[in-house]
C-alpha cells in the first residue's frame, strides 16, 4: 500500500443544489444564536448579551423534500427557521465593508434543536453539541446565487407546521446584520469557500413530533419542505 492510499473510504462530499444548475460543496456549518430580539425574549435570555456562535457537522444536512428522523435523547425537538449564507471565499479579519464580497448565495435552513438537552447543557455551562450538532439537524434548501437574488437585507421569513403558521418575521429584524456576522466570525476562523452560515432564528420556535410537516419560506428563496420521521 502506498502512503497516498486511504485506509478507509473517504466520506462523500456533502453538497446542495444551486438554483439554475450545479452543486455547492459544503465545507463547514457555522450558526449564530440569539440574533432576533423577540426570540431572545421568548427563551428568557439576557437581551444585552451578544449572539453566540456554534457549529454543526456537514453530514447533518437534510435536502429539501427529505425526512428528519426524530433524534434519540430528547423529548422536545424544536424547529428554528433561518437565512443561510453560502460563502465563495473568505479569510481572517474581514471588514464589514468587504464581507458580502465573499458571499456566493443564500438559502433557507432549519437549525433543529433538542431544546431540553440544550437547556440542560447551558445550565451546566457545558457546550451545546448534543443539543444542536446531531444527525439530520440541518435541513437546507437550494442555494440561490447573488447574481439572481442580490444581497438579502429584508424580506419575510415564515414557517408553517402542518399548514399552521409558527414563525413569521422579517430578515431586517436581525440584530447582527450579515456583514457583521461574517466580520465577527472571521476574527476567530479563517473563513473559506464552502462555509455555510446560519444567521439566527426569529421568535415562534416550538416542538415537532413524528409525522409533522415543516415548510419554511424566505422572500426570494423559494421554500424548504421537510417532514419529521419516526426514530431511526
Amino acid at each position: 500500500m502506498s502512503s497516498t492510499e486511504y485506509v478507509i473510504a473517504p466520506p462523500a462530499v456533502v453538497s446542495l443544489p444551486v438554483a439554475g444548475g450545479g452543486r455547492y460543496p459544503v465545507r463547514r456549518i457555522f450558526c449564530v444564536g440569539r440574533n432576533y430580539l423577540e426570540h431572545i425574549r421568548e427563551l428568557g435570555n439576557d437581551e444585552r448579551e451578544p449572539p453566540v456562535f456554534f457549529m454543526k457537522p456537514t453530514d447533518s444536512i437534510v435536502q429539501d423534500g427529505g425526512i428528519v428522523p426524530y433524534p434519540p435523547g430528547t423529548q422536545n425537538l424544536h424547529y428554528e427557521l433561518e437565512l443561510v449564507m453560502a460563502l465563495k471565499s473568505g479569510g481572517y479579519r474581514i471588514s464589514p465593508e468587504q464581507a458580502l464580497d465573499h458571499v456566493f448565495g443564500y438559502a433557507i435552513g432549519l437549525d433543529m434543536t433538542k431544546r431540553d438537552v440544550q437547556k440542560t447543557l447551558a445550565g451546566k455551562s457545558q457546550p451545546w453539541e448534543l443539543g444542536k450538532a446531531f444527525e439530520h439537524a440541518t435541513p437546507c434548501g437550494p442555494v440561490y446565487p447573488v447574481e439572481q437574488v442580490g444581497h438579502i437585507e429584508s424580506g419575510r421569513i415564515h414557517l408553517t407546521v402542518n399548514g399552521e403558521t409558527k414563525q413569521d418575521s422579517d430578515i431586517s429584524h436581525l440584530i447582527w446584520k450579515l456583514p457583521e456576522i461574517i466580520a465577527n466570525l472571521s476574527l476567530h476562523y479563517r473563513l473559506q469557500a464552502g462555509d455555510l452560515i446560519l444567521t439566527g432564528t426569529p421568535h415562534g420556535v416550538g416542538p415537532v413530533v413524528a409525522g409533522d410537516a415543516m415548510v419554511g419560506e424566505i422572500a426570494g428563496l423559494g421554500r424548504l419542505a421537510v417532514a419529521v420521521g419516526t426514530p431511526e
